[in-house]
Parts: C-alpha cells; sequence; structure tokens
C-alpha cells in the first residue's frame, strides 16, 4: 500500500516527535523543573532551620520586596557589572589582536593557534585552581620574577585595590580564546581582492584594517562580546577560589552573594529570589542585544 504524500508528513512528524521525546524529558527535567521549583521557593520564607517554612505562601512577595533595600545585593550587582564590563571588554579586544597577528599562513602559527585555545577547554575549576597558584606570594613565579626585578607585589587576591582585577585577568585568560577563535574564522572569510585593491590605491596597513577588514568582523565581534556578556556571570569558580566574595564585599557578584544565603545563612527562600532576579536581568540584557541586532540590521 503506498503512502500518500500527506501520510508521508504524518510518518516524518511522529519519527520526529518519538526521537525528540527522550531529550525534552532530560530537558525537562534538569532544566525546566528546577526553574519552576526556584521560581515557588523563592515566594516562602523557607529556612533549612525550619523545614515547614517551605510551604508558607502567607507573604510571597516578601523577598522580592527586601532586595531593594539590602545593600549587599545592590553592592553585589555593581560588582557583577564592573567585572563583566571590564572582562568582556578585554576578551573582545585581545581576541581581536590575536586573530589578526596569527591570521598567516604557518606550521608554526597552526601550532600556537591550537595552544591559545587550551585555556578554554579546561574545566573552570582548574583554571580557578591554576590562578590560585600563580597568586599564592610564597609558591607563585609571577611573585618570584617580581623579586628578582626588585619589585613589590601586594597578594593581589586579598588587596581592596587589586582583587577584583586578579579575577578579570583570570577571567580574560579563560575565555580570550573563545573571540580569538570567533575572530580568526571571520577573518578567513574575507575576501582577499578587497585588500588588495586597497593596496593598489595606497592604502596602509592601518587604513585597510579600519575600512577593509573591521566592518566585516563587526558583527563577530558583537556576537561574541553578546556570549561572553551573558556567560560572564558564570565566573563563581574563580571567586569561590580565588577571593571568596573579599576581601569584605569587593569581589562579591550576585550568584555568589546567594549562595552565601542559601549554604551561609540558611535563607534558601531569599537566596531563590536574588537567583530569580539575576536571570531575569541576564534575560533581560540578553533579549535587548538581540533585539539592537535586529534593529541594525533592518536599517544596513
Amino acid at each position: 500500500m503506498e503512502l500518500t504524500e500527506s501520510g508521508i508528513d504524518l510518518e516524518r512528524r511522529r519519527f520526529i516527535a518519538f526521537a525528540l521525546t527522550p531529550s525534552l524529558i532530560v530537558l525537562f527535567a534538569v532544566a525546566v523543573l528546577p526553574a519552576i521549583y526556584l521560581i515557588v521557593t523563592s515566594l516562602t520564607p523557607f529556612q533549612l532551620t525550619t523545614p515547614g517554612s517551605a510551604t508558607d505562601f502567607s507573604e510571597p512577595l516578601r523577598n522580592y520586596g527586601l532586595l531593594p533595600g539590602d545593600p549587599r545585593f545592590v553592592n553585589s550587582l555593581a560588582v557583577q557589572a564592573k567585572l563583566s564590563v571590564a572582562s568582556v571588554f578585554f576578551q573582545v579586544l585581545l581576541g581581536m589582536l590575536l586573530a589578526l597577528l596569527l591570521n598567516v599562513p604557518s606550521r608554526f602559527v597552526e601550532f600556537a593557534r591550537t595552544f591559545f585555545l587550551i585555556p578554554m577547554v579546561l574545566p573552570p575549576i582548574v583554571v580557578a585552581v591554576i590562578w590560585k597558584l600563580i597568586y599564592a606570594p610564597d609558591i607563585s613565579p609571577l611573585y618570584y620574577a617580581a623579586q628578582a626585578l626588585h619589585l613589590t607585589l601586594p597578594a593581589l587576591t586579598s588587596s581592596v585595590d587589586f582583587a577584583l582585577t586578579s579575577i578579570v585577568i583570570a577571567d580574560t585568560w579563560e575565555w580570550t580564546p573563545f573571540t580569538f577563535l570567533m575572530v580568526l574564522a571571520a577573518l578567513q572569510t574575507i575576501p582577499d581582492e578587497y585588500s588588495e585593491a586597497a593596496l593598489v590605491d595606497g592604502a596602509s596597513k592601518l587604513q585597510i584594517f579600519w575600512y577593509v577588514t573591521l566592518p566585516f568582523i563587526t558583527p563577530i565581534l558583537v556576537i561574541s562580546g553578546m556570549f561572553r556578556l551573558i556567560d560572564s556571570v558564570k565566573a563563581f569558580p574563580l571567586i569561590f577560589l580565588l577571593t571568596g566574595g573579599g576581601p569584605g564585599t569587593i569581589t562579591e557578584v550576585t550568584n555568589y552573594y546567594a549562595y552565601l544565603l542559601a549554604f551561609d545563612t540558611n535563607e534558601i527562600g531569599y537566596s531563590s529570589a536574588v537567583t530569580v532576579v539575576m536571570l531575569l536581568l541576564v534575560c533581560g540584557i540578553s533579549l535587548g542585544l538581540v533585539w539592537m541586532g535586529r534593529r541594525k540590521e533592518a536599517l544596513a
């Protein structure tokens, strides 16, 4: 019996649904259910010492009402903004410069490209341990080198002036390869004819970069910056191992503050509210960047 075209489409849809169902079930279990639980918990005054508070919905918006008047929460947002802006700026800038430098055909350069990708593929906790050793005054080659040059370095991770900078440096080292890889791929799609024509017209290398190369790679710079800005809220391993949010609250970002609320003071409900607000802010920034990108494409 031959199947009609509509019958084939129906069978295809059934097969796709059957193939996707296991993945959707896993996704629902590991992503949707925890998110629902997080939102529900944020509406309660749940504390581990009082289990009955997990079902107390008498004041569902109490936790959210406390947030604007919480100086540590407001400070954590400011610290997160500083960390995100600084790290993303340097990641995009250094990634672009490295891509421009290594965009040449050479075996050595090919090896260097692979070498530069190593930090990105390391587990975040391994990166944090590496930089903890680098910032340790007693065993760090950085401090040995400074001593050989008769320079005095403070304990970077415990210094009020340099603690956040030390996190920015470690995060930049870890994720610059991401922007490097994206920009390098964009550079290799630029036709050589444009640069050759510009050289024939007497353009300098700086002019070729500004008027030929940069317009081609600008969309990639924006996309990589957007991805890194969204992902920059996940610097928890670095902060946990390097500074512990200190000194004071100098490096206490929002997700680390939520962690302290949940596991140090047992305020699970309030910690959940902090986390929900952080997720909403990240989603808002993501949607805003996507809207700006589409609007720019529409105007182009």
